[in-house]
């Protein structure tokens, strides 16, 4: 299910990129051909930057996909390096607690109060709030089944794959 759901949102950010591309292009092309920009092109490349940068964030996160630091990591037994992991999944999913409560209460005033993006349309900001909120807790969801895994294999003294150790 996990799984399914990252897929999808991995989509929607690639979607997301492709009119970003296309949103651009076309902005470019009436400013230089109709001398016209094409409505709110600013607020609409924003938001779908949004979608394009926190949406895969599980994704990259269940393929172990984060940059590392790994050049004292790399002289050390697998079963310290182990418990680096645990670590480092229990850091981040505790990091990521603040940014969720801060983003849900955010998303939760923009939808109370209707507020809109000065512009031609008049964009309502509560759907960039929402995404921003549900990118960062499928990826917690991932990063705190990842921890309890890792936490299992460490513990059993079976060695973490992480992708280069």
């Amino acid at each position: 299910m996990l799984d399914r759901l990252e897929r999808i949102f991995v989509d929607v950010a690639v979607t997301a990129t492709i009119l970003l591309a296309v949103l651009i292009f076309a902005d470019v092309v009436a400013l230089n051909v109709f001398n016209a920009s094409v409505p709110d092109t600013i607020i609409i490349v924003r938001e779908l930057m949004v979608l394009a940068i926190i949406m895969p964030l599980a994704a990259a996160t269940a393929r172990r996909s984060h940059i590392a630091v790994e050049f004292v990591t790399n002289f050390l037994p697998d079963r310290v390096v182990n418990w680096f992991v645990v670590f480092g999944a229990a850091f981040g999913a505790v990091a990521l607690i603040p940014l969720i409560w801060s983003a849900a209460h955010e998303f939760i005033y923009q939808w109370q109060t209707g507020n809109a993006f000065y512009g031609d349309l008049g964009l309502p900001q509560w759907p960039g709030r929402l995404a921003f909120v549900l990118g960062l807790v499928l990826c917690w969801i991932r990063l705190v089944l990842m921890l309890i895994g890792d936490a299992v294999s460490a513990i059993r003294g079976r060695v973490i794959i992480t992708g280069t150790h």
